[in-house]
């Protein structure tokens, strides 16, 4: 109930305000149990993807969001529960992943759409990162449900980081065809079974979004920008410094020529 009137409220507006296009909506089945495996390059991904189907997909979200105090607590979390979100607790010796795998194939065994997003994180830079063969090909191997690619397209254009008002523009959804691993059913303890069906998978997610593909993973990627960052604030930090006490130099040596000026 809260669902279906969120959908028709924030899906509504999405679709009124930004008309976002889709292509491929044939691929994703009426009925029955479907992994939507998908880009990850904006925040609003979790919201455009849902706006479109006609079907409930359900994504994992922080356990943070559901529980926090208060009224605007309270909002965020009607607003979660209300989108399709499923709060997963990331504390434990393996976090979120283990979190996240359960409640992936509770959603599948009980015949709904669940969407994960491979890379485990938004792109740093726009491009399409190594898949975590964790989550999915647990998911998809756990229950033999097919696997659904789906590249979004310009959402990290909408609202770029550090941007306050999201642009006005048309994002895109692209659904490729379902790829079946059922015959792989049983084996999610392979690890080199679960890297081929991750690899596969991101191939025809790249193959959709025509992104550029890094054989990193994207936590890494932004560890280096971090890092990177970091290390040039410290230049800059550096050179000002050293400008300062140049300038302090400078201003001491015109004093004491000045005074022997005087002096003489």
């Amino acid at each position: 109930m809260i669902y279906g009137a969120m959908k028709f409220s924030i899906g509504g507006s999405l679709k009124l305000a930004f008309r976002p296009w889709v292509e491929g909506l044939e691929n994703i089945p009426e009925r029955g149990p479907a992994i939507l495996a998908s880009n990850h390059l904006s925040f609003s991904d979790s919201f455009f993807l849902p706006a479109v189907l006609d079907r409930k997909v359900t994504f994992i979200a922080k356990a943070e969001y559901f529980t926090a105090p208060g009224v605007k607590g309270k909002l965020t979390a009607a607003f979660f529960k209300g989108v399709g979100q499923l709060p997963v607790d990331r504390s434990g010796a393996r976090g979120a992943g283990e979190a996240a795998i359960k409640a992936g194939i509770q959603v599948v065994e009980s015949g709904g759409l669940f969407g994960i997003y491979p890379e485990g994180t938004r792109s740093p830079d726009g491009r399409l990162y190594r898949g975590k063969p964790g989550g999915l090909a647990r998911v998809a191997l756990a229950t033999g449900a097919p696997v659904i690619p789906v590249a979004m397209i310009d959402t990290e254009k909408i609202q770029p980081p550090g941007q306050v008002m999201p642009k006005l523009m048309r994002p895109g959804i692209k659904i490729g065809k379902p790829l079946d691993f059922s015959r792989y059913q049983g084996m999610d303890g392979d690890r080199f079974i679960l890297r081929s069906v991750t690899d596969e998978v991101m191939y025809e997610i790249m193959k959709l979004s025509g992104q550029e593909y890094v054989d990193v993973y994207a936590t890494a990627a932004k560890r280096q920008i971090a890092d990177e960052a970091k290390a040039r604030a410290q230049e800059t930090k550096a050179r000002a410094e050293e400008a300062k006490r140049a300038q302090k130099q400078a201003a001491a040596s015109s004093d004491e020529n000045g005074t022997e000026r005087s002096d003489a």
